[in-house]
């Protein structure tokens, strides 16, 4: 991408500081994540985004790539004002990024795909806006928790960013943290303090939602009872 500003070069911005491993580990970590995502089926053709957080800065997958084929050089790099140094030009979903990351400050990794289920979830109708699949197993409950949907807008809508930040610090008031949302028609947005975090609900809430959907929608949610014990046992936040 042309016009971009030599991040090393000035001072004031916030990515300068960071040592060149620690964005080579950041970049490397997407590209094995957006590799390992299209080889399962998370994702396809140039659907869904992934960033990292570096430093007061962030990296995240261009606008339209594949991310079963990306390449290190070419990730956005953005620093703490939200301007472009490095890379392709930053994916639409940028602003959304960015706000999840202010507005939950353990977030360390983000995804959005367009997981089949999922998607196919919003169309068939979700159990309610504010948990869009009920706690059927206790995983659900314990690694992924509330789930709230995010009406349609169009891709890049910066009205979602509002709408997400507005839900996790709602969420947070309530002491029920959530790691993900769900956009209507669009897919999952996971979060987490690392990629091995954020994979782990991205894979329960596609599984759980697959389950429900091959189930004919009819289980029961797991009773009070049962997820009182997973509070108390092993501090699940529902």
């Amino acid at each position: 991408m042309t016009g971009l500003r030599n991040s090393a070069a000035d001072p004031t911005n916030s990515t300068a500081d960071l040592p060149d491993s620690a964005v080579d580990a950041a970049r490397a970590e997407i590209v094995r994540v957006g590799t390992s995502l299209f080889a399962r089926g998370y994702v396809h053709a140039s659907a869904g985004n992934i960033s990292a957080r570096v430093g007061d800065g962030h990296l995240i997958t261009p606008t339209d790539a594949a991310l079963g084929f990306l390449e290190p050089d070419r990730l956005a790099l953005v620093d703490a004002g939200g301007e472009q140094v490095a890379g392709d030009r930053a994916s639409k979903t940028l602003t959304l990024h960015r706000r999840i990351y202010e507005a939950d400050p353990t977030a360390r990794f983000v995804l959005h795909t367009h997981s089949t289920h999922l998607v196919g979830l919003t169309l068939a109708g979700v159990w309610s806006q504010d948990d869009v699949l009920p706690p059927l197993t206790p995983y659900y409950v314990m690694k992924v928790g509330h789930v709230p949907l995010i009406p349609y807008h169009r891709p890049g809508d910066p009205r979602v960013a509002d709408l997400v930040a507005a839900a996790i610090a709602d969420r947070a008031a309530r002491a029920t943290p959530i790691r993900a949302v769900l956009l209507d028609r669009l897919g999952p947005v996971v979060w987490g303090p690392d990629a091995a975090t954020a994979l782990a609900v991205l894979e329960e809430l596609e599984e759980t939602a697959r389950l429900w959907l091959l189930t004919d929608r009819r289980p029961e949610p797991l009773p009070g009872h049962a997820i009182d014990e997973l509070r108390s046992t092993f501090r699940a936040a529902w």
